[in-house]
């Protein structure tokens, strides 16, 4: 018997979630009908969106903070294939399905945001280069194709599709390196978009800079968020990831989370905006717990070896990186953009509901990709070995 039919037998014999995936059905059920509503008595009919508001929760959660935590793909698969750290291999699949995920995730939401979704096709003859919208929307279609592409060998060598297996493996590096490119762009676009209302957004957040902000915070993010779902798939899935690999993640993480906080700071010391920390009430409070539970935190806890060397502290502490990304971008682009005047927003429960089944679809779909492709039993390209413990 070879280690791979080894690893297969062991993947066999992990019983399927029912219970988890019964609740995601439920939950994604309930975001059909929800969206069927949706297209049949239009959008206002589940959402408090108006005019005096540019976007709400579907952008802000589902878009700003998807894309985001999506940024593990172009991350994992740098750090694999361009700086050759071959020791990230068996976590590079999983990062590329998370990423995959996310931006059919990001597809999904909008497709129930726009007020005219079948015309979504539109940006590819009408073009407007004038528009950071434009670059969004381009990127957002190309980085998924590409995804869609460096995710591809999965469903290849689960049936034994050699060709298209030896044409993927072919093209590769210059696919990674379009992912880069893109998914680069596209996360510094997304903070360049709110450079369009300088007097909207508080000045905690604002500022000419916002596009690198949002890359450094993304690439932060995209590590911790391969560190957790590595983590929960080892705890819900029987995935064993070798621990010096997290450690290995968890070691780069406080120069990356150091060098986003010397930015974000040195920025307000440089427009004289620091005070703002301590006087802007609500705002001085979300900006503290933004960066000191998401930014200062998680970097103290990572520079320890001891929590770099527990499997259950490197879970805890990327959470922490991970909620501190999603309120920032919650407060730059939803809590912190003032609305028009005498208008205000608070999310119906039924834009909840939406970005609930969003969510829950992507987890049950990660669940089924894991149990039914070889997203961690793979070969190695130095030789054919499994690459992660199962069961």
């Amino acid at each position: 018997m070879t280690a791979e039919t080894h690893v297969e037998l062991n993947r066999s014999k992990q019983p399927f979630p029912v219970v988890t995936t019964s609740i995601l059905g439920v939950l994604m059920a309930i975001g059909l009908v929800v969206a069927i509503i949706r297209f049949i008595n239009g959008i206002g009919a589940i959402s408090n969106l108006s005019d005096g508001r540019a976007w709400g929760l579907w952008i802000s959660f589902d878009l700003y903070c998807g894309v985001a935590l999506a940024a593990g793909g172009f991350t994992l698969a740098a750090t694999v294939y361009i700086l050759n750290l071959k020791k990230y291999y068996p976590i590079v699949r999983s990062a590329i399905l998370t990423a995959f995920l996310g931006y059919v995730m990001v597809i999904v939401a909008l497709m129930v945001d726009l007020g005219q979704p079948w015309r979504i096709w539109h940006i590819i003859i009408y073009w407007n280069p004038h528009s950071p919208l434009f670059e969004v929307g381009w990127c957002v279609l190309l980085y998924t194709t590409v995804l869609a592409l460096e995710f591809s060998p999965n469903v290849f060598e689960r049936f034994n599709m050699q060709t298209p297996l030896r044409l993927i493996r072919t093209i590769q590096i210059p696919l990674i390196i379009a992912g880069i490119v893109l998914s680069t762009l596209h996360q510094s676009s997304l903070g360049s978009t709110l450079l369009l209302m300088p007097d909207k957004i508080h000045a905690l957040w604002f500022t000419p800079i916002l596009p690198i902000l949002f890359l450094l915070s993304a690439i932060s993010v995209g590590l911790a968020m391969v560190i957790l779902e590595t983590s929960l798939a080892s705890k819900g899935l029987g995935h064993q990831v070798d621990l010096d690999i997290l450690a290995g993640l968890g070691k780069a993480l406080p120069y990356l989370l150091g060098l986003y906080l010397v930015v974000k700071l040195g920025d307000l010391l440089v427009a004289g905006e620091l005070d703002l920390m301590f006087s802007s009430g609500l705002y001085s409070l979300l900006f503290l717990v933004e960066i000191v539970g998401g930014v200062i935190l998680p970097l103290v806890l990572f520079a320890l070896p001891a929590v770099r060397l527990s499997r259950t502290a490197l879970l805890w502490s990327s959470l922490l990186v991970v909620l501190g990304l999603v309120l920032n971008r919650l407060n730059v682009s939803l809590i912190a953009l003032a609305p028009r005047p005498g208008t205000m927003y608070v999310p119906h429960v039924l834009e909840f509901a939406i970005s609930i089944a969003v969510v829950s679809a992507g987890i049950l779909a990660y669940i089924l990709a894991n149990r039914y492709l070889p997203i961690a039993e793979h070969e190695h390209p130095a030789g054919h070995r499994p690459v992660v413990e199962v069961g």
